[in-house]
Formats: C-alpha cells, sequence, structure tokens
C-alpha cells in the first residue's frame, strides 16, 4: 500500500485548500483504491487559513463580534485549541478586501479595528498564543486601528501607549506574512498594495504620506525603527505597528505563512510517512519563487527525501523552473489551455479528473 499526501493550497476565487484536497483525493481514489491517503489542506494566512488549521483538527470554531473594514457591526469566526492555550486569528475575517463590493472599497478610510477587537475576543477567551494571519485586507492604515483596539491612542500628531493592553506581555503572537516590502516608498504597502484595495495613483501618495507621519510616531514612542524591516508593508503596513510593539509582547515573530501553516497542522509529521505528496495551488508561475505554498511544500518534500508533484489551475515556465530548483514536478489541472472564468465555472470536477490521472500515470508506486 502507497501513502499520499495531499497538501495543497487554495485555488483563489475558486475552491479553498480543503475542497482542493478533497477533489484530487477522491480522483486519486478512483484509479488506486487501497492507497491510503492524507489530506492536510494549506494556506499562506490569508483567507482559508481558518479552514485549513481546523481541518487537522483539535480546533474549536469561535466567533466574536466586531467591525469590518468600514466600521460595519459583524461576527468573525477565530480558531481555539481543544485546551484553550493557543488560538488562529484571520485578519480576513474582520478587516478583509472579500468583506467589501467594490463599490465599497476605501482605501484611505478603511481601517484595523476589526482585527483589534477580535484580538482583544481572543485575550478576553484566554488563549496566551495566537497565529495571526494578516493575508487579504482592505486597510493600509499601518495597524493604527489594532492598536486602538487595544487600547493605546492613536491621532494623526499623537500616539500614546500608555493605555495599551498589559495582557500582550504575556501573549506569543506569531504573524503569518509572506512578503517583504519595507513600509514606505515605491516597493512599500501603499504603492504596491494600495492599487488592489482601490487607491488611485493620487491615494497612494496620501497613504505614503500618512504612514510615513505614523511612522515617525509610533517609533518615537516604542523606540524601535522597524520602517524598512522586510514585512514591514504587509497587510497595508499591519506588519510594521505589530514589529514597533514587538517589546510589549511576550513574543512577536513575523513568518513565512506556509512555514507557520506548516506547523500548526503537523506536516512534516505527515510528510515522513507518506510515499509521495501532491501540492499544488491555482497558479504556478513567477510568484511561485517567492516562497507561495506549493515551494513551501516542495522544500519540505525534497529535505524529507519524498517525491513532490504540483498541480496548476494555470502553470508557466517560471514556475516550473522554480519547482525544479528543489525537484518537484509540475502538472497542469486542464490538460489543454482553458480561460480562466470557464475554469473556475468547472468547480472540483477537473481536480478529481487531474487526481485520477496522476494516480494511472504513477506506476513507479507501489501497488
Amino acid at each position: 500500500m502507497t501513502t499520499v499526501l495531499f497538501a495543497p493550497d487554495s485555488f483563489k476565487g475558486s475552491l479553498s485548500s480543503v475542497e482542493v484536497a478533497r477533489a484530487l483525493a477522491d480522483g486519486w481514489r478512483r484509479a488506486r483504491p487501497d492507497d491510503e491517503l492524507l489530506l492536510t489542506p494549506l494556506a499562506d494566512g490569508g483567507e482559508g487559513t481558518l479552514a485549513a488549521i481546523a481541518a487537522a483538527g483539535g480546533w474549536q470554531a469561535m466567533t466574536s463580534p466586531t467591525v469590518d473594514p468600514i466600521g460595519r457591526p459583524i461576527d468573525a469566526a477565530w480558531l481555539r485549541s481543544a485546551d484553550g492555550t493557543r488560538a488562529v486569528v484571520e485578519m480576513a475575517a474582520a478587516s478583509g478586501l472579500s468583506r467589501l463590493t467594490l463599490a465599497e472599497r476605501d482605501p484611505l478610510g478603511a481601517t484595523t479595528v476589526g482585527t483589534g477587537l477580535l484580538l482583544r475576543a481572543v485575550l478576553d477567551a484566554g488563549p496566551r498564543r495566537i497565529v495571526l494571519g494578516i493575508g487579504g485586507s482592505a486597510t493600509s492604515d499601518g495597524g493604527a486601528g489594532i492598536l486602538d483596539a487595544l487600547g493605546a491612542w492613536v491621532e494623526p500628531d499623537r500616539v500614546d501607549l500608555v493605555g495599551l493592553d498589559a495582557r500582550l506581555g504575556a501573549l506569543d503572537l506569531l504573524v503569518a506574512c509572506d512578503v517583504t516590502n519595507p513600509l514606505l516608498g515605491p516597493e512599500g504597502a501603499a504603492a504596491t498594495y494600495g492599487p488592489q484595495k482601490g487607491a488611485t495613483p493620487s491615494d497612494v501618495e496620501t497613504l505614503d504620506a500618512r504612514l510615513a507621519a505614523y511612522a515617525d510616531l509610533l517609533e518615537a514612542a516604542t523606540g524601535r525603527r522597524e520602517r524598512d524591516t522586510p514585512g514591514a508593508g504587509a497587510a497595508g503596513g499591519v506588519g510594521f505597528g505589530l514589529l514597533c510593539l514587538t517589546d510589549r509582547f511576550h513574543s512577536l515573530s513575523l513568518e513565512p505563512g506556509v512555514d507557520l501553516i506548516a506547523g500548526e497542522v503537523d506536516l512534516d509529521e505527515k510528510l515522513a510517512r507518506a510515499d509521495l505528496v501532491i501540492t499544488g495551488e491555482g497558479r504556478i508561475d513567477a510568484q511561485t519563487a517567492f516562497g507561495k505554498t506549493a515551494l513551501g511544500v516542495a522544500r519540505r518534500a525534497q529535505a524529507a527525501g519524498v517525491p513532490c508533484i504540483a498541480v496548476g489551475g494555470g502553470v508557466e515556465a517560471a514556475g516550473v523552473a522554480a519547482l525544479a530548483t528543489v525537484g518537484a514536478e509540475v502538472r497542469p489541472v486542464h490538460l489543454q489551455p482553458i480561460a480562466v472564468a470557464e475554469a473556475m465555472a468547472q468547480g472540483a470536477a477537473p481536480l478529481a479528473t487531474c487526481g485520477e490521472r496522476l494516480a494511472r500515470e504513477a506506476t513507479w508506486l507501489a501497488a
């Protein structure tokens, strides 16, 4: 009997990582029904992080009242471990771009207050180790809203941390962050990510100037210079805001999302049992080389001596080359080119077909 580990990311805008793993495994089972199949869906810290970690088991789904990026009351989900000591929070659950329609996007006014309120609710519930995924945000406020919700005083001309929640001193915060942008400038939070949140070129200039003024105040208040630290520009500057507060936490670290999530779902332990690992994501392209999930899984598979296949809804030469450097093979979901909209409309069925095809091709595996 062969053991196959399915560890994909989501196909963003189409299928969650849980659905992708299940579809690939269903297809594989058609061709090789006697194999042991391990499903370990993954995420990178954005939307889908809660679902991927919950699928590993040992977590309780929680909801708490908060607000969305433009201040409307909502309930947002988070996870608490069975023993009550750990939690997982998705910034996108409260402050995510998916919370807004195109017409509602407000790059200048959207705030991270909702994420701060969610973190406060977790503190109230007892966990003192939090994994915070900061992908998919609708905001560019440098994390000012989070600080405000946690008791700081944040104004355009003043930052005062006297009222900051003292419980942070007992909190270990692990931030899933997949970008290395600084806070300011042409590669900073506003310039790089503002446009996808609805910012015009004029808005980008305003946001960058606003973040610069905020950085001066927060760095002066904390005695830490973090504006150029890799990851400071993540999630509209949330990386910066949290890094400046490092000394107020028991511990705080920004870590690659795929590595952090892999640790939470015991990926390495499952790799040790596997004869083959199948990963994948919606697009395998030039961005794959910059730490996306498929590359992270492939690196771990190579270290464990386990063959790895990555499947992609779209596949480009640069992505194939990136994965080849760590010994992984790439397979497209569709054998013939297909429009993105058409592929998304087909749902999970093509992935199941792909899983079956991979199983039939894997003649080198033990029967």
